[in-house]
């Protein structure tokens, strides 16, 4: 595995190495949600906690575990006793005490005793899904959860003293109006959590809002979408959140290590189904199916879907697109030393354009993308994969 030691990683870590574990329960699916689930029968969760510890003994690695993320589905549905023995799976496995763990919660899912455990176990970071705080949007997401939920979660979240909380929200909603999102993110400011991630609203195939899209039920509204983000790149701005990735903001000291490390290419091990990992020089992901994937486990297999070799070039690939999504930018120069095969003249000429059309500006070797640039991030990511795409050759 590659590893690219600038000024910046050595602030965070010599050699980070994040484990992922994906919590699969969901009591029931949001409209926009395509991340696997399952519900949260009594077997199905035995069958995962015991799946995960043995997941974990196929897996090696030498040095200590620097972050740890629990996503899912939604890990707070598992009963305290159950997430106690999670945590004792990954604590063993850790090497150490994690510089950051974080776990998602759903505000119907947080409880006293539940983050009395997490707290016990070495949680760090809580990211709870807010999404919004208008009931109607709620209702329109498929969400579970009442305002009165969200409070109350909140309170009880930063009563049990964990050092950074996050709030997730979500803007371009079907039916949203500017002034209901700027009225949810200043009261997102008001409980005064230490990171906010904004995300626009996407639409996943197969979900509930794609479907309603096709039909011609919700529509994409792109202008609107533009000036959403400007407003919330103002309003956090002035409230003293801190832009370090387009949809992730904070204050002083509280970004997430956990998904910086991610977007620099470093490892990670995903445990769990459907669970990504970039480890041990390749990059795949296991099956979205709770039995199949402990079945698979028993058998001493995991990462078997959609794996591939971490060739320097595909390294590089990524770490421009995701780089160029950070504020910071990328240090193009330090990816061209380390893969000098990547096709740089088609890159070099990209970067270029970008420049001249105001979307990026270059220091040295180092690239980052304007506001106007980051408005287009998805794009440019589009335009840096068909710059490293390999050229076909015509052989008739």
């Amino acid at each position: 595995m590659i590893h690219l030691a600038t000024e910046q990683d050595k602030a965070v870590s010599p050699a980070p190495l994040g484990l992922y574990v994906h919590v699969p329960f969901c009591a029931s699916t949001c409209d926009f949600c395509a991340f696997y689930q399952t519900v949260p029968t009594a077997g199905a969760v035995e069958s995962f906690i015991t799946g995960i510890a043995r997941e974990a003994e196929l897996v090696k690695w030498e040095r200590p575990v620097t972050t740890v993320f629990w996503g899912g589905g939604t890990p707070g549905l598992l009963a305290p006793a159950d997430l106690a023995r999670l945590a004792a799976v990954v604590r063993s496995r850790c090497g150490g005490t994690p510089e950051e763990w974080t776990v998602e919660l759903a505000p119907a899912s947080v409880t006293p005793q539940r983050l009395a455990v997490l707290k016990e176990a070495g949680v760090t970071r809580v990211s709870m899904g807010v999404q919004s705080f208008q009931p109607a949007l709620l209702d329109a997401l498929g969400r579970q959860h009442t305002l009165e939920q969200i409070y109350r979660a909140y309170d009880a979240i930063r009563a049990a003293d964990f050092k950074s909380v996050n709030l997730d929200l979500m803007f371009a909603l079907p039916g949203q109006t500017e002034a209901e999102w700027i009225a949810d993110m200043r009261e997102a400011v008001r409980l005064a959590p230490d990171h906010l991630s904004t995300y626009c609203l996407t639409f996943e195939e197969d979900t509930k809002l794609w479907i309603k899209l096709s039909q011609g039920r919700v529509k994409l509204d792109p202008e609107h979408e533009v000036r959403l983000y400007e407003t919330t790149w103002a309003e956090l701005a002035a409230a003293g959140y801190a832009q370090y990735e387009v949809s992730n903001f904070a204050r002083p000291g509280h970004i997430c290590r956990h998904n910086f490390n991610t977007w620099h290419m470093h490892e990670w091990v995903g445990l769990g189904p459907s669970a990504a990992s970039q480890h041990d020089g390749r990059r795949g992901g296991n099956i979205a199916d709770l039995p199949e994937w402990l079945a698979r486990v028993n058998r001493g297999e995991r990462v078997t879907e959609d794996r591939v070799a971490l060739t320097p070039a595909l390294l590089a690939e990524d770490a421009l697109i995701f780089g160029l999504r950070m504020n910071a930018g990328v240090d193009v120069s330090l990816w061209r030393e380390c893969c000098p095969e990547a096709p740089w003249p088609a890159v070099d000429a990209l970067l270029e354009q970008l420049v001249l059309d105001g979307l990026a500006v270059q220091a040295g070797g180092r690239v980052k993308l304007t506001q106007r640039g980051r408005l287009l991030a998805d794009a440019v990511g589009a335009e840096m994969m068909e710059a490293f795409a390999p050229v076909e050759v015509d052989e008739t």
